[in-house]
């Protein structure tokens, strides 16, 4: 099955030697890269690569380890750097064996290209091979590509790796949250089960038949299923943030309407509403200018 090389690259607005100290230092190195938990080098012998190890969490208590080393450098005449590497892992839970890259270093006017290409072998036989090209490289591509900005924005802003993480995660966790609940509360309630509930507090707003509010009801349960969607492909989630703080609040109202006696019931819209609006508060704070994968150039020239 023929693979296909990972390539990332992307603008730093930085110095060569602040660039190249930030990915060749080891603690500095597994601060920004999401591919590594911890990067420790070894004590280097004459004439020979530096040698190093790595480690990787994935979660569980479980880590995968392995060896690496930079098999060379090259400096060229226009103030560019290579460095190449081979890496590898004994462990089978890995589903790298062992591959070869190199990071390029390219001076341009203000700012430096910074670039990566790398290939490696898998385990497990023609279902590693399989995972590798429907799951795994397309992760794996994506992580280098968001830890390549995650640098560009430290070097460039001073903003530390751990806190763009911090606010990255925090931004797609209260996404996730989000579409989880706008689609299980119109596929549920609304459109499998269509509460009763749900149609005597459509019913109580206004005067109406009860065929009438099941319909109502189920064209906003296809609404919500809708919205939780969008949740997982809109890419501007401020706007969606920005949203929800007039939407909740006109909800709790229409609670309100409907009747007080809603209000003292298990799991209230009053309260449930009122924690779905501080969300939407924090989630419009945190996902200002996150790191993106989307900023790397996935694709070489040529």
């Amino acid at each position: 099955m023929k693979r296909k090389p990972i390539y990332v690259e992307i603008p730093i607005i930085t110095t060569m030697d602040d660039l190249w100290e930030s990915t060749q230092t080891p603690h500095l190195h597994e601060q920004w890269d999401l591919r590594f938990s911890s990067i420790t080098y070894l004590p280097k012998q004459e004439n020979e690569p530096q040698k190093f190890t790595y480690a990787t969490n994935i979660g569980f208590g479980k880590k995968i380890e392995g060896w690496g080393k930079s098999v060379g450098t090259f400096n060229g005449e226009d103030g560019s750097r290579t460095s190449s590497l081979h890496f590898g892992t004994e462990q089978k839970l890995s589903i790298i064996s062992e591959g070869k890259g190199f990071w390029k270093y390219e001076p341009e006017h203000e700012h430096v290209k910074f670039l990566t290409q790398y290939d490696y072998k898998t385990n497990w036989g023609t279902f590693g091979a399989l995972l590798d090209k429907l799951a795994f490289r397309p992760m794996i591509g994506w992580g280098t590509a968001l830890s390549f900005d995650v640098l560009k924005r430290w070097l460039e802003k001073g903003e530390t790796p751990a806190s763009q993480y911090i606010r990255f995660f925090s931004s797609w966790l209260i996404t996730l949250l989000f579409a989880f609940v706008w689609i299980f509360h119109g596929l549920v309630p609304k459109l499998l089960v269509m509460h009763p509930t749900e149609i005597a507090m459509t019913r109580s707003m206004m005067e109406m038949s009860e065929e009438t509010a099941a319909t109502i009801v189920f064209v906003a349960g296809i609404v919500e299923v809708m919205f939780g969607i969008l949740w997982l492909f809109y890419r501007k989630k401020r706007q969606l943030f920005l949203l929800q703080l007039f939407v909740f609040p006109l909800l709790t109202i229409s609670t309100l309407v409907a009747g007080m006696e809603y209000i003292i019931h298990p799991f209230t819209p009053l309260t449930f509403n009122s924690a779905l609006i501080i969300l939407s508060i924090v989630g419009f704070l945190v996902s200002k200018d996150v790191p993106s994968a989307k900023s790397c150039k996935r694709k070489r020239e040529g």
